[in-house]
C-alpha cells in the first residue's frame, strides 16, 4: 500500500537528492518505531499517505518544510500544508522547539532550535506528552494497535474495585479523564492518583463524580520543571505543552473555547520562561516569512 502511494509522489531516480536542512534542524526520528511494512499509512487518504511514505524514507536531517516539499513533490504548498496537518492529527508528526547546549533551564549557554519530529508509528497525544518530558523508552517499540481507552480513562473505570462508592459511569470517566491526564503529565503515578482519590472518603458518598472532580482539582500536583522540548501549534505556531495541543493544534485553531483553569497557578519563573519561548517562536516565524 505505502509503496504504491509513494510511487505516485516520489521524484524520478534522476531527480536531485532531497535538500537537507541546516545542521541540527530538519527531520528528527522518534524512538521505538515499528519496522517499516507495506501497510504503513494505509488508514490515511491517498495524498497524505503518499506524503507520509515519502517523508518516512527521507534521511535524518532532511528539510521537510512546506516550501521544500513543494519543490520536490507534485503538490502545491496549500495541499502540502493540509497534508502535514493531517499527519499531525494522525500522530505521525509534531513541530516544536528543543533546548540544546545546556545542563538546565538556567544555563546561559542554551539555545532553542526548531525541530520536526517524525514517527512512522502513529502516536497518541499522551505519548507525545511523554516524549516532550523525555519519558519515552528508547527501546521496546509500542503496540501497533491503539488503545481504545486512555490510561486515565482505564484508571477511573477501575476505581470502583478499590472503593466501590466511587464507581463511575462511562460518561463520568470520559469527563474526568482529562483531569487525571494532567496529573500524569505532572509526573504522578497511578498509585498516587488512586491514593489521592480514595483516602479519607466521607460517608456516604452522594455524588462520586463531583467528589473526584473536586479532589483532582484541589490536590493537583505542582507543574514539573520546564521541559527541554516544547511543541508548537501546526496552524499558528504558538508554543505550548503537548497536553494543550491535541492533534498538534491549540484550542483557538481547533475552534474550542479554552477551559477556565482552577488548579495551582504556575510559578512566576515558569510563566516568564513560557513567555520567552512564545516570543522566540514569533520571531522565528517572522524571519521565515521574510525569507
Amino acid at each position: 500500500m505505502a509503496d504504491a502511494q509513494l510511487s505516485a509522489a516520489v521524484p524520478s531516480a534522476h531527480a536531485a537528492p532531497h535538500p537537507m536542512a541546516s545542521p541540527g534542524y530538519g527531520k528528527r526520528a522518534t524512538p521505538g518505531q515499528l519496522p517499516r511494512t507495506k501497510d504503513d499509512f494505509a488508514d490515511l487518504p491517498s495524498r497524505e499517505a503518499a506524503v507520509a511514505a515519502y517523508i518516512d524514507r527521507l534521511p535524518e536531517g532532511a528539510d521537510i518544510s512546506v516550501k521544500t516539499l513543494a519543490r520536490t513533490l507534485p503538490y502545491g504548498q496549500c495541499a502540502l500544508r493540509t497534508a502535514l496537518n493531517c499527519l499531525q492529527q494522525a500522530g505521525h508528526l509534531r513541530r516544536g522547539r528543543e533546548r540544546v547546549g545546556a545542563n538546565g533551564p538556567g544555563d546561559g549557554g542554551s539555545r532553542w532550535i526548531t525541530r520536526s519530529w517524525w514517527s512512522r508509528t502513529p502516536r497518541d497525544d499522551e505519548w507525545w506528552a511523554a516524549f516532550t518530558r523525555g519519558d519515552v523508552p528508547q527501546e521496546a517499540p509500542p503496540e501497533r494497535a491503539r488503545p481504545t481507552r486512555s490510561r486515565a480513562h482505564i484508571l477511573l473505570a477501575a476505581l470502583g474495585r478499590t472503593a466501590p462508592v466511587l464507581s463511575l459511569s462511562q460518561a463520568d470517566c470520559a469527563r474526568l479523564a482529562p483531569l487525571v491526564a494532567e496529573w500524569f503529565a505532572r509526573g504522578a503515578t497511578e498509585e498516587a492518583v488512586v491514593a489521592a482519590l480514595t483516602a479519607g472518603l466521607p460517608t456516604p458518598v452522594h455524588h462520586p463524580a463531583a467528589l473526584l472532580r473536586r479532589r483532582l482539582t484541589d490536590k493537583l500536583p505542582p507543574a514539573p520543571p520546564l521541559s527541554r522540548r516544547v511543541l508548537e501549534c501546526a496552524e499558528c505556531g504558538v508554543p505550548g505543552r503537548a497536553e494543550a495541543l491535541p492533534g498538534g493544534l491549540c484550542t483557538r485553531c481547533r475552534g474550542v473555547r479554552p477551559p477556565v483553569h482552577t488548579g495551582t497557578p504556575l510559578p512566576p519563573a515558569t510563566v516568564h520562561a513560557y513567555a520567552a519561548q512564545a516570543r522566540a517562536a514569533m520571531t522565528t516565524r517572522r524571519q521565515k516569512a521574510l525569507a
